[in-house]
């Protein structure tokens, strides 16, 4: 059984739905659809159309603190689904049946995998127009043009006919206020863009497109210094981390090989050889134009509230670039 709650504007428009934790344990999205449940969204604030809202899509991984079934196959590798064979198979065919097949538009909220935390930011296909239209209004700063993973509720469901994008923020096993507020805000814009709410969509100060992302790997093993921080704006070959053994000696230096956006890091300290540390979008000359903006808005946003608590989970020390030593 997956609990879904429908609320419905008393004019004709489109069906949305939001899920969360289609993995298990990425609670961010759950919290999110529960807050649009008690209060985000009521009745009286939708004016048309009807939103289905699934606060925990994968029930037995949530139950067990899991990212996966019980089988340990991943859900999101396994839309749409089918009426037989694997217990993911048919969980996915249910959620593909009968919620994406009634819906106009969807909305996943997914966080950070294990010991990995994102900034938020969209990720769908933008050749779909649809896609295309509801990823710009969400409303952050970074957007990931992609199709998506084979078997991923986004790629199927959109190219089932239901435009289909995912937000991802935070990390697991956490029910962090600032993601939570940035995807709620974030569906508000899309049901605003649909007609469907009445107001003005909150937009970022400077929104940027990357057809590319890529991890920046650790070729040394130890302890980490980390230098910047999700959300951070890097160039190439930019000191990002300094890796020491277990005594604080350093043995390397971690650059990035690219410029752009760190859209996910890792939170745990210790690296070996090869293990992924930062994740970082590649935006074009979107990155100079975003790094401006940032400079010169003077007023408060809440994406930067978010940049000041994500970073607060993982200690980020200064660099000085021409030694590489590291300042605390």
């Amino acid at each position: 059984m997956i609990p879904v709650r429908i609320i419905r504007g008393p004019e004709p428009g489109p069906t949305v739905f939001v899920t969360g934790a289609v993995h298990g344990d990425e609670l961010n999205g759950t919290a999110t659809v529960l807050s649009l449940i008690k209060g985000g969204l009521d009745e009286g604030q939708l004016q048309r159309g009807s939103v289905l809202l699934v606060p925990v899509v994968n029930i037995q991984g949530f139950e067990r603190k899991s990212r996966y079934l019980p089988d340990r196959r991943d859900l999101n590798r396994s839309f749409p689904g089918g009426a037989t064979g694997s217990g993911a198979r048919r969980l996915a065919h249910t959620l593909f049946t009968e919620i994406v097949a009634r819906s106009d538009f969807g909305v996943d909220i997914h966080t950070g995998s294990g010991h990995r935390m994102n900034f938020p930011n969209i990720r769908g296909d933008l050749q779909d127009e649809g896609v295309r239209r509801i990823a710009t209004a969400f409303g952050t700063e970074v957007i990931i043009d992609g199709s998506g993973p084979k078997g991923s509720l986004r790629g199927a469901a959109t190219k089932a006919g239901c435009p289909t994008v995912v937000f991802e923020g935070g990390e697991i096993g956490k029910a962090e206020p600032g993601v939570i507020a940035v995807a709620e805000r974030g569906v508000l814009n899309v049901l605003m863009e649909l007609g469907m709410v009445d107001g003005d969509i909150v937009r970022p100060r400077h929104q940027v497109e990357a057809r590319e992302s890529t991890w920046m790997r650790s070729d040394f093993g130890g302890l980490l210094e980390f230098h910047v921080a999700p959300g951070d704006i890097v160039d190439e070959q930019q000191p990002i981390a300094t890796c020491t053994d277990l005594l604080g000696v350093t043995v390397g230096t971690i650059r990035s090989r690219v410029s752009g956006v760190v859209i996910g890091m890792t939170t745990s300290p210790t690296v070996t050889p090869g293990d992924p540390v930062y994740h970082v979008a590649v935006a074009g000359r979107g990155t100079d134009r975003l790094r401006r903006a940032i400079e010169t808005d003077e007023h408060p946003r809440l994406l930067d509230e978010v940049r000041d608590h994500l970073a607060s989970n993982v200690v980020v020390s200064d660099v000085e670039p021409a030694t590489g030593k590291t300042r605390n």
